[in-house]
Order: C-alpha cells, then structure tokens, then sequence
C-alpha cells in the first residue's frame, strides 16, 4: 500500500445526535464518577502484516488512512497505521524488528485487538481509583509532546493480554498521538462512509471468569450491568456459553463478556479460547445507519458474512415477534441479515466469518431503530450459524 504525506483535517465524526441514534447513548453527568469515561479512543491491532491489513481495512470497509509511524519516522520496531471511519478509530501495528515485543504477542494469539484505549477526562484521577480498587497498572501516567500539544495517557490491564489506555486528548490537535505523522494512502475511497461508530466490542473469557471481569469493570472503571444472558437464551443442542454486559454511564461503551458453558460439544468461546491462546476480543461491532448498503458494497469486495437459513425467515413466529420494521424481511433475506425487537424498538445485525487465517476475532454489523438490546432474539440461530462454520473447520 503506498502512502503519501497529507495536509491535517478536522476529525470526520458523526455529529452528537446522529451518534445517540446509532449506538443508544443515554444523558448522564460523568463529573460524579470515579472512573469517568467518555467514549471510545482507539482499537489497536497487533496483526502480522499491518501494510496489508491496513489496505483492507481501506478497500473493504472503508476506512481512511489518517496517521503513520515506522522506520521513514524514526519508529524501527514497528510499522503502525491509523484509520478513521465517523466515529471509528483503528491503529494497526506489525512487528519491523525481530525482537520487537508485537512478533511474542503475534505469535501466541494471531492477529488481534491488544489494546481497547478509552478517552477520559482526567488521567490521573482514574488511576488513582483503579489502583485503589487494586487493577494493574501498566503504564504510570505520563505526558506525550509535539509540536501539536500535549496528550496524556496511562494504562491498566483487563483480561488476558488486553489493556485498557486511557487517553487525555484534550490538549492535543495533531493527527493521532506525537510520533505520528499525518498520511493518506493513494488509495480512492467510495464517496460514502458504511460505518460511522463502535456499536460494543465483546470479549471472550475462561469458564468461571465472566462474573471476576463484570465485577473489575464495576468497581474499577464505575460501569453498569446492561443485561444478562444464560441458560436457554444462548444455547443450542449442542453448545452453550454465558454473557454479561457492562456499560459505561452514557453507554457510548459497552462491553459483552462471554464465558463457555458445560454443553454437549465446544462452543464458539472454546474454540475462540483455544486457537487465541486465551481471553481476548472476540469481535468488534461497527454501527451503520445503511446496513443493506454496507452489505451489498462488503460482499463485493470480497467480505464474507454468516449465512442465515431461510428457515429463519419462513418462522411465522420472527414476524409476529419483530413487528413492522422499515425493511421488508424480503430485502433482509437476501443478505442474511437477522431482526429483533425490544421494549425501545428494533434492530437489524450480521456477523461476519473471522476475518484472519484463526477461527478468532469478526467484525458483526448493526443498525440501531430505537433498540438498546443485542439481538438476543437472534442468539439460537446465529449460534447455530457459528457451529456450522466450527463443524467445517473440525473444531465443532
């Protein structure tokens, strides 16, 4: 991918009211928290080949080439590519250097999300509550300086090799953090944006560990139990697994935790377990306010997505339980796109297969109409789409 030097431009972000509709945010005054996080600041990958998967995500998804660092910058450990769709941040980094600390980290888990950074208002302060509520700090805050301004940040560990940096970029205006430069590729990007914003980003954990992980993020970080799906919920005939879900105060940050269940065969977060060597990001849901769009234009360029049977469809029960929704089911069937409906309205998702060489880390689409929920609704025949895939593998 070649890449050229471009000027700086505002942030490409969707506007505050547009962004309530797509994710599901709620009023609520951060001041009085402990821990205040106000939304999402990067998801950075650690991948074997970051030129590459950089590329990709510009071809297939969209995204936009914003930043670089690498050896033409004075990094010789590693290559790193910033990417920005509205609301979406990516970082994706790949090993230079031989002994860089990324070839471990790739090594053992495959391409990856390592660091899920949040943006807050005072550094300091919610270090100081999260060593207090006895989390690990990695990283002492720190002050970062360019010609640009000031950032700073720290970071705290969570599950597995995953960390949690949080970031005060209040005081910066440069195109990501200092050691960075501003970079476009040369590659033309479509005149429309089919992403806009992080939806939630799940993560999978050991049998036993799921409720340890909601209680961190609760005394820790000050997050809210959203909702709770076991037994029947997310089970199939053969596998099953466990799920919380802990969000933020303004629910602008949400994160589904899964554990495995004792079941007849291995569920989707055995095998996750398994092939990721352990806890990690399962799959990053990405909100569009256009899914039909964003799925015609991902299939032609060579994403591949779950299929849905039409048996889903032909259930008298799925339109009795969805109601009228603005897409008729017809337009929903022939893209494999699932439907569910709660107390605040509906929701249309679908899921992509694991988009590296592991049976690990997708990406799941979502269009938000009122719904706060996650397509519990849809749980059964999307797990029983996953075990289809896991039996083609072998892993089932």
């Amino acid at each position: 991918m070649s890449i050229e030097v471009a000027d700086r431009r505002p942030a490409d972000q969707p506007e505050p009211e547009d962004l309530r509709r797509l994710v599901g945010l709620v009023d609520h005054d951060a001041t009085a928290d402990p821990f205040p996080v106000l939304g999402w600041d990067a998801l950075v990958w650690v991948v074997g080949n970051a030129t590459q998967t950089a590329h990709f995500l510009e071809s297939a998804f969209g995204l936009r080439l914003e930043a670089y660092s690498g050896p033409e910058t004075g990094n010789r450990d590693h290559k790193a590519f910033v990417l920005r769709s509205g609301g979406i941040r990516f970082v994706v980094k790949g090993a230079v250097d031989p002994a860089s600390p990324l070839v471990a980290h790739h090594d053992r888990h495959g391409d990856g999300i390592v660091d899920i950074a949040l943006e807050v208002p005072d550094v300091d302060r919610c270090i100081a509550h999260a060593r207090a509520q006895g989390a690990t700090v990695l990283v002492e805050p720190h002050d970062s300086t360019d010609e640009f301004g000031t950032v700073r940040s720290a970071a705290i560990a969570t599950y597995g090799d995953t960390r949690h940096t949080l970031v005060d970029r209040s005081r910066y205006d440069g195109p990501y953090l200092p050691g960075y430069v501003p970079r476009r590729s040369t590659y033309s990007p479509r005149a429309k944006r089919i992403i806009q914003a992080i939806d939630h980003v799940v993560g999978n954990v050991e049998l036993g560990r799921m409720d340890h992980w909601v209680e961190f993020y609760r005394r820790v970080m000050g997050f809210q139990n959203m909702a709770e799906f076991v037994g029947d919920d997310i089970a199939t005939d053969y596998s099953a697994l466990m799920s919380k879900v802990v969000a933020n105060g303004n629910h602008r940050v949400k994160f589904p935790l899964n554990e495995p269940a004792v079941s007849r065969k291995r569920s989707q977060i055995d095998e996750y377990l398994e092939f990721y060597q352990g806890p990690g990001v399962q799959h990053i849901a990405l909100a569009t306010s256009d899914i039909l769009t964003a799925v015609d234009t991902l299939r032609s360029e060579g994403v591949e997505f779950l299929d849905t049977p039409a048996t889903y469809y032909e259930d008298p029960e799925l339109r009795a339980r969805i109601g009228r929704v603005r897409t008729p089911v017809e337009e929903l069937q022939k893209r494999g796109i699932l439907v569910d409906r709660d107390e605040d309205g509906y929701l249309l998702q679908i899921f992509t297969k694991p988009l590296t060489d592991r049976p690990t880390v997708f990406f799941e689409l979502i269009e938000r109409h009122g719904s706060l929920g996650f397509g519990k609704g849809n749980f059964k025949a999307l797990f029983q789409a996953i075990e289809r895939e896991q039996a083609a593998r072998g892993n089932l």
